[in-house]
């Protein structure tokens, strides 16, 4: 595994990379993205792989402009108001796969539909660029663990199953993309993330739907396991102070004060600096000694309903591993 700083060099051999197979970590506007090239079955199981992922999870395939969208999927009047809104940025759209596309089936884990992004941070759209191909890219961690939102975190979760890190500092806004199902005549919130259901709700003149029943055993996109984001210690949410043993994740400028573990997601209540804290905190009081993790109420609007989404997953029961089946 090479950890480099990105550069017009490094960002090519980067590409040259991922052209040939091989996996690369870099970073995007919301975690670090563990890309492979989405047109080649064997490098995607390679993601699938590293991160112990079950492969009816689908994956997300990044491009660097909408020409690179309409050519693996169909781009309809409302997806295009939400593409000139929002992209690039953080919000990934569900749409219909377009027939004859070059994507492996792994990445779509065999649905009609396809989720695609234009990432708005720079060294993704050169790597992008570069590479000239879709590029899948979960977050670059472990299968069910807290994403990773420095390189430090990708190299600790995934080692030398990467060939190389792109190395571009903490990533700004900390926490995954939203994402939307456009692919019916209602769009569907599945994931909230970056891109707020107010945001949305500016588009569409009314706040996006919510499934009415979420199929974690056969997600339509990526983030609707139920257990996710998950440290080792068990969580425990709402708490209004830590007990005894406990780390405990504070917000706001009422916390209580506490002698054990303790970190303060935004000292002054600030939603969109709670959410780039978030995983970087989670991982900081995992390793902590402590015996179980307390969570403080987060307020559930705005960016604070990305975060709830996040810590509720990560408190929800463990499921036991999925195994992979191979490649044929």
């Amino acid at each position: 595994m090479r950890v480099a700083q990105p550069s017009p060099s490094t960002i090519e051999e980067a590409a040259e990379l991922l052209r040939a197979g091989e996996l690369v970590a870099f970073a995007t506007e919301t975690v670090y993205g563990l890309g492979a090239d989405a047109t080649q079955g064997r490098a995607v199981a390679r993601i699938y792989e590293a991160k112990g992922r079950p492969r009816f999870n689908p994956l997300i395939a990044h491009v660097a402009d909408i020409a690179a969208v309409e050519a693996i999927a169909e781009v309809g009047p409302l997806a295009r108001r939400f593409a000139e809104a929002f992209w690039p940025g953080p919000l990934t759209l569900v749409l219909p796969h377009r027939s004859g596309s070059p994507i492996t089936s792994l990445v779509t884990a065999g649905l009609d539909s396809i989720a695609v992004r234009i990432p708005s941070h720079p060294v993704a759209l050169d790597l992008l660029r570069a590479t000239g191909r879709p590029v899948a890219a979960p977050s670059a961690n472990r299968s069910g663990h807290v994403s990773a939102t420095t390189a430090a975190h990708v190299a600790a979760d995934l080692g030398e199953s990467v060939a190389m890190i792109l190395d571009a500092g903490a990533t700004p806004h900390g926490i995954e993309s939203t994402i939307l199902d456009v692919t019916g005549e209602r769009p569907v919130l599945l994931r909230p993330g970056a891109v707020t259901s107010e945001a949305i709700a500016d588009i569409l003149g009314h706040l996006p739907e919510r499934p009415s029943a979420p199929e974690a055993h056969r997600p339509t996109s990526p983030g609707q396991l139920e257990s996710h984001y998950a440290p080792a210690l068990p969580v425990r949410l709402e708490a209004t102070s830590p007990r005894d043993g406990e780390a405990f994740l504070s917000f706001g400028p009422y916390a209580p004060a506490y002698d054990g573990p303790l970190l303060n997601l935004s000292p002054r209540g600030d939603l969109a600096e709670a959410a780039a804290n978030l995983f970087a905190a989670l991982r900081r009081l995992d390793h902590s000694g402590a015996r179980g993790l307390a969570v403080m109420p987060i307020p559930e609007h705005g960016l604070g309903a990305a975060i709830n989404d996040r810590l509720r997953r990560a408190a929800a029961p463990r499921p036991p591993s999925h195994p992979s089946p191979p490649v044929t």
